[in-house]
């Protein structure tokens, strides 16, 4: 057979992947600008997800309190009846969906068009409000545009500098590595981290600076850092004056911020921020350097101040006159797959295809006319997802619930309670190819296609788009997305929905033309004959835009804006009786909640549970031996791992990664609050106490 190639199904880098089938499916890493032919461990394991003895291959409807197996046209008929009975009886609202940042594009999009027509809900949202929402936020309100990063990959590697904000690109995409090898060789790289993570020891022998600052204050660091570019000198005031407004506001905002305070709030050495700012500016193309960029992660931004921090980063990328300037800029390293795709064509609670507006008339018009609707008839905005997922099962409100790409009962903050909405819908109707925790609670359960055996786009972390292509028949049984969608709609009498994937993205095309995500110029053909095509492609003549901001900002003035913002603290911070700052994040050989990694044998045996990262001077002090069952309690709730003592971690904090269900959820302990600009929850920092579990071995056998 032919060997296809298509894309990694899993981070935003989507490392480009050939497959050779035979009898089983075998991983080629493939030459592509983002991973030049190599893979992660996910990557190379990727095939063993299409024969996982876990797979679904047939609808499951709940009877008598269990799951049991049923016909497509029996759990079609069921699902289309009870939406049917709960919106007579309480309102299209009474009806919501909840999308994933792994749908291809064409999903994505359809979603979004399935809830607006054929559900008439307002209330859709999806998972990447919990990964790219603050950066989102953020880049529309200062660049007026938010594509992750606005540039390719490969121009990081001339930089003189490049600050990672909350990143550990290390074990989350590790053939991004390869893209610092140029700014490590000058010693330009800088860290932000409270652990000496695998990305932090990149900046070992003189290849950079790691700031281990304390949880939640990257945003103290940036304002120090400005403090700093602004005292000594470091502005490009020519790109400023021509290019950006506020800034005068945002200068006085600084005066505060000196190094020593800085340091008394974050724990960073006043001679390291020194030693950065000299770097960033030195860098800086109005210095003479070769170029700089600032990038931001989760860690940075899943807090209840998100948006402000990276709304500092820009700022100061603003100031040393870094985006729009090719070499330079500031960027987010978006997480999901289609992480970039799945926030622009209507997933979110207030949008529409092309990252319109749901709320603007003329962008309403515009798309009911391509879906043959009624603009008067379509929905206004719902509300984001940590809002929405409370509003499940109560009086007045969600009643049934949709769920394509997600796994809330492990990835959504305070876990528990969001599981006790779960069990209290009428109807939850979930979509997936395993049986997954969150599937575990639903009345129907829908089996559908995977990576490998379906066609479609997505969207990277650069806004290139890509082809996912078919190697291999999806088990008998296994339905497409776009199929199931399109007969949903048919049958609750909306036609007009297809479920073929090029007459969807050429749909799509013309909902998102004029937007500021325009894909009215990309097709299959373009793609199949290898254009590298970054949006936004207004017309099929246009080359794609691999680099934004070039000649101005897409603002009203054509300017940038900077925002002054100020610090603020984590909003469940430490005290007397929680001690210590929990921060959570992800592992080598897993992803987001582990539905599928936990399932492949290799990545399985890497790590096969969840742990409590600690430094050995804490656990000295609270009675914690290396390998000992540990409980870990917020407010919220507790979590029980075993103990793995490590010196690379701040001792006023722990670490868990949040792959793992049950027991050993680290979601049952995080903070539902919310970022009041993005509806961002705060993750990243919350405060715990830890303990000796009782009834656990001591210690954990082969650990000690």
């Amino acid at each position: 057979m032919t060997p296809v190639d298509t894309h990694c199904p899993y981070c935003a880098l989507q490392c480009a992947m050939r497959l050779e089938v035979t009898d089983t499916v075998t991983v080629r890493g493939r030459d592509f600008p983002v991973n030049n032919g190599g893979l992660c461990q996910k990557g190379w394991t990727s095939a063993s997800l299409l024969t996982s003895p876990d797979r679904l291959t047939t609808p499951l409807v709940r009877r008598d309190g269990r799951l049991q197996p049923a016909s497509w046209d029996e759990a079609l008929t069921f699902i289309t009846e009870r939406v049917t009975a709960l919106q007579d009886a309480h309102g299209a609202d009474s009806i919501a969906v909840f999308g994933g940042g792994g749908l291809t594009n064409e999903k994505a999009y359809t979603l979004g068009k399935f809830a607006r027509v054929a559900l008439r809900t307002r209330y859709i949202d999806y998972n990447g409000r919990f990964c790219m929402s603050a950066a989102a936020a953020a880049a529309n309100r200062a660049l007026g545009l938010d594509r992750g990063l606005p540039f390719p990959v490969t121009d990081l590697g001339d930089a003189d500098a490049i600050v990672l904000l909350g990143s550990n690109v290390a074990d989350t995409m590790p053939p991004f590595v390869q893209h610092l090898a140029g700014v490590r060789s000058r010693g330009g790289l800088v860290v932000t981290d409270p652990r000496h993570s695998a990305t932090a020891r990149l900046t070992a022998g003189g290849a950079g600076v790691h700031l281990q600052l304390a949880p939640g204050t990257d945003l103290v660091v940036l304002l120090g850092l400005a403090h700093l570019v602004v005292a000594q000198g470091g502005v490009d005031g020519d790109y400023v004056a021509e290019r950006v407004d506020g800034f005068d506001a945002w200068r006085r905002s600084l005066a505060s911020w000196w190094p020593e305070r800085v340091e008394q709030r974050t724990g960073v050495p006043a001679a390291q921020l020194r030693r950065v700012a000299a770097t960033l500016m030195a860098a800086s193309p109005s210095r003479g350097g070769r170029g700089a960029y600032l990038l931001t992660g989760r860690g940075a931004e899943q807090h209840a101040h998100g948006t402000d921090t990276v709304t500092a980063a820009i700022n100061l990328a603003l100031a040393l006159g870094l985006p729009g300037r090719q070499g330079s800029g500031w960027g987010c390293l978006t997480g999901q797959g289609n992480g970039q795709g799945g926030r622009e064509h209507g997933q979110k609670a207030d949008q529409l295809p092309g990252y319109r507006s749901v709320s603007d008339p003329v962008a309403r018009a515009h798309v009911a006319q391509v879906w043959g609707v009624d603009p008067d008839d379509m929905p206004g905005p719902g509300v984001p997802a940590v809002e929405l997922l409370g509003r499940l099962g109560t009086p007045g409100g969600v009643r049934g619930l949709f769920v394509h790409g997600s796994n809330l009962v492990v990835s959504a903050p305070n876990a528990s309670e969001v599981e006790r909405h779960l069990a209290s819908l009428d109807l939850l109707v979930v979509s997936d190819l395993v049986l997954s925790e969150t599937a575990k609670l639903a009345t129907v359960v829908l089996p559908v296609t995977q990576w490998a055996e379906e066609e479609g786009t997505m969207t990277n972390l650069e806004g290139r788009v890509l082809r996912r292509r078919r190697a291999v028949e999806p088990p008998d049984g296994v339905r497409d997305e776009l199929e199931v969608l399109a007969q949903l709609a048919s049958r609750l009498g909306a036609p007009g929905f297809t479920h073929d994937t090029a007459d969807v993205f050429d749909e799509l095309g013309r909902a998102s033309a004029g937007g500021r995500a325009d894909y009215a110029g990309v097709s299959y053909e373009r793609l199949d004959a290898g254009e590298a095509l970054h949006w936004p492609v207004p017309d099929r003549d246009h080359p794609g835009t691999p680099r934004l901001f070039l000649d101005g900002f897409p603002t009203a003035s054509g300017r940038a804006r900077m925002v002054a913002v100020d610090a603020a603290g984590v909003a469940d911070d430490v005290r007397l009786e929680a001690p210590l700052h929990l921060i959570t994040g992800r592992v080598l050989p897993h992803y987001q909640s582990g539905a599928q990694t936990r399932r492949v044998t290799e990545l399985r045996e890497a790590e096969d549970a969840a742990y409590v990262e600690i430094h050995p001077h804490t656990a000295g002090r609270l009675g914690i031996a290396d390998g000992s069952w540990v409980e870990v309690t917020s407010l919220r709730g507790t979590a029980v791992a075993p103990a793995r003592l490590t010196s690379d971690i701040r001792q006023d904090t722990v670490f868990m990664p949040f792959h793992f269900a049950g027991d050993q959820r680290a979601n049952t302990l995080t903070n539902d609050l919310v970022d009041p600009v993005s509806g961002m929850p705060e993750f990243k920092a919350c405060a715990v106490s830890v303990r000796r579990a009782l009834g656990y071995p001591f210690p954990l056998a082969g650990t000690a």
